[in-house]
């Protein structure tokens, strides 16, 4: 057997001036670049105490800072706190827990004054470095996609207005909206709305409700070309409409069943295309899919029947004008149980989008369509509106990135105090996603990571305090593979 040569690593009780959370410079200069630090302590002044030591904008900064670092409840500014030399003051745990229960006890104000806030830090962000591609207030390549979709927040005790799931779990069902950065980005939280376990996917009010939140962060420049994408829990009348109304544009999941079954059934083989993988800048037409194919229902659906029930009392009783049904076929995986609304083999998957198609690649000449055709838009075709839908599940990815940041566990009883704590989780999404945004440029692969990973090689890395000339230097370890991203996030987040 070889003896391990490794020297014997002994525990040295002398103590060093140390900074455990180092690449939190990135985070700290980021707030003070956007701005969220005076917003904050504007938008939240009207809850500061007479003879208060500590700003309340200030306190949720921090709690937000503890979260992005990786915390998961109010105490874990404790890490925070340990280290004045980069966070400078950091209120006490009784102080903490007194803001968010006075701020829960005004939820209906507080929220909104924290969510405005947030919407001017973010517009002084996106003044600065726009993260989307495109140019801004254009819909051809400028367009900015907010996708909408629940989740599951699970519940070990029971919390008020914790209720069962109808995933068979016990807990809360928030609504979230988030921006999609595109291939070179992660994505940015807009709204996270807080809901009871039992509330349904499928809830038309809930999703306007999230929606209109979340048109509110967006700059005001920006508004007016935004696509909104959401599964099938969103393709209800009244959402679409709504989004009809305010001029913008969607990609919503449509449901399988009924007029879509009768229009496949009547659709020729031939009005079939090839599904595509990607477009870029090498293959601009894309790589067809193997065994998945598109075709635009909409010449085939059947005449809708007459509405029976009032529109004043139950909402919107037609599809909205303008819209397209847009199917997708695939050959299940092995193993795949196949459903009702298979056919022949096929999985069936459909939605709705009020985008023009710029030529009708798999419409038969004689076949009249319904929706004029756009001359706007990166080549609006059947195969590329299949694939700008298809790549709404990065919207999956946004929401683990959340988890991670927070919202795996509600760390409050009071369904108020809930709430806040979700606006916490969003604060810190936000500073983690605008640190990348305003650090590193388009094509660093930092700008793609999520909050994981994003700690465990930038954030959390240790440093020494050094006292000289005058000046406080933080330095590095010697041979850190990631340095080099610090610097360069550091000097560009000077620069900017």
């Amino acid at each position: 057997m070889k003896r391990n040569r490794g020297r014997r690593l002994v525990l040295d009780p002398v103590r060093e001036s140390l900074i455990s959370s180092s690449g939190a410079v990135l985070v700290r200069q980021t707030v003070r670049v956007a701005g969220l630090d005076r917003e904050l302590s504007a938008a939240l002044s009207p809850w500061r105490a007479a003879r208060a030591s500590h700003d309340p904008g200030k306190v949720l900064l921090d709690v937000a800072t503890a979260v992005a670092l990786g915390g998961d409840c109010a105490a874990d500014i404790a890490v925070v706190r340990a280290q004045p030399e980069l966070f400078g003051p950091v209120a006490s745990d009784p102080t903490v827990s007194r803001l968010i229960t006075t701020l829960a006890a005004d939820v209906d104000t507080a929220l909104p004054a924290i969510r405005a806030a947030r919407a001017q830090a973010r517009a002084v962000v996106w003044g600065r470095r726009r993260p989307l591609a495109g140019t801004p207030g254009s819909r051809n390549g400028g367009q900015v996609i907010v996708d909408l979709d629940a989740t599951l927040s699970t519940a070990h005790s029971d919390k008020e207005h914790a209720a069962p799931t109808f995933k068979k779990t016990f807990g809360f069902a928030p609504m979230c909206a988030f921006v999609d950065h595109g291939e070179h980005g992660t994505g940015e939280t807009l709204a996270v709305d807080l809901r009871p376990g039992n509330a349904s996917p499928f809830n038309s009010a809930d999703h306007i409700t999230c929606l209109d939140a979340a048109l509110a962060q967006l700059p005001s420049s920006e508004r007016g070309q935004v696509l909104v994408r959401a599964d099938a829990g969103g393709g209800s009348k009244a959402l679409l409409h709504h989004i009809t109304d305010l001029g913008l544009e969607y990609s919503i999941g449509f449901p399988a069943h009924g007029p879509v079954q009768a229009a496949i059934a009547a659709i020729p083989d031939d009005a079939w295309i090839d599904a595509i993988n990607a477009i870029n800048a090498i293959n601009a037409d894309g790589e067809p899919r193997d065994d998945a194919q598109v075709a635009d229902l909409t010449p085939w659906m059947p005449a809708p029947t007459t509405p029976t029930r009032s529109p004043a009392r139950f909402g919107p009783q037609h599809w909205p004008d303008g819209m397209r049904v847009i199917a997708r076929r695939e050959r299940p995986h092995p193993g795949a149980q196949l459903r009702l609304t298979d056919r022949n083999g096929w999985r069936i998957t459909c939605f709705a989008t009020n985008t023009p198609t710029n030529t009708p690649t798999n419409t038969p000449i004689s076949t009249p369509i319904s929706t004029p055709i756009s001359t706007t838009g990166p080549g609006w075709t059947v195969d590329v509106l299949e694939l700008r839908h298809r790549l709404r599940a990065r919207c999956e990815d946004r929401i683990r990135g959340l988890k991670d940041t927070g919202m795996r566990n509600l760390p409050f009883h009071s369904y108020a105090q809930n709430q806040i704590w979700l606006e916490i989780v969003a604060l810190a999404a936000d500073l983690l996603t605008w640190t990348q945004t305003l650090a590193w440029h388009t094509h660093e692969p930092a700008r793609r990571w999520e909050p994981k990973r994003l700690r465990l090689r930038i954030l959390t890395v240790a440093g020494r305090l050094i006292h000289s000339g005058r000046r406080r230097r933080l330095r590095l370890p010697r041979d850190w593979p990631w340095n080099h991203l610090i610097d360069t996030g550091w000097a560009t987040l000077h620069a900017t």
